[in-house]
């Protein structure tokens, strides 16, 4: 039980680490944006340098989206318990597959620990949607691919 707690606390972690990482470079794009906009001096072609601006303006504004998003991935994973086991799928659980094995939480992609491959999925993704509320031995059929649910911690 401990050694199981061990490897939710570190999937758990490797997507915090995610989360943080894009929100840093994120918010350095966004100081460039900014440190740009307010260095652009007027050049002698007008046109040019409200294009330039408009330009950083919608640069600033997807950063900011971008920004947006991140804080709600960073909300969804403060809801995760890592403490927490279940016998049926479910935010933060950990679920081994015939396949794959998979950490319901947040879209991270792939992340290893102990040597061992996980893939942090959202609970909204498809396959996602399909493992939530599964139980061991349950079959689940993805892309044509059939596979079993061999654990779930």
């Amino acid at each position: 039980m401990k050694s199981q707690l061990k490897i939710k606390a570190q999937l758990f972690n490797a997507c915090a680490a995610f989360i943080e990482n894009r929100y840093t470079t994120i918010q350095h794009t966004i100081n460039e944006i900014q440190t740009s906009l307010t260095s652009e001096t007027k050049s002698s072609a007008g046109d040019k340098h409200e294009t330039g601006r408009a330009m950083l303006q919608l640069e600033r504004e997807k950063a900011g989206n971008q920004l947006a998003e991140v804080e709600k991935t960073r909300a969804l994973l403060s809801k995760v318990d890592v403490e927490q086991t279940s016998s049926k799928v479910g935010l933060g659980s950990v679920v081994y597959t015939s396949k794959l094995n998979y950490y319901i939480a947040i879209s991270a992609g792939e992340l290893s620990v102990e040597n061992t491959k996980f893939y942090a999925i959202s609970a909204n993704t498809p396959i996602g949607q399909l493992l939530i509320g599964k139980t061991i031995d349950s079959e689940i059929v993805f892309r044509d691919q059939k596979f079993k649910i061999t654990a779930v911690l």
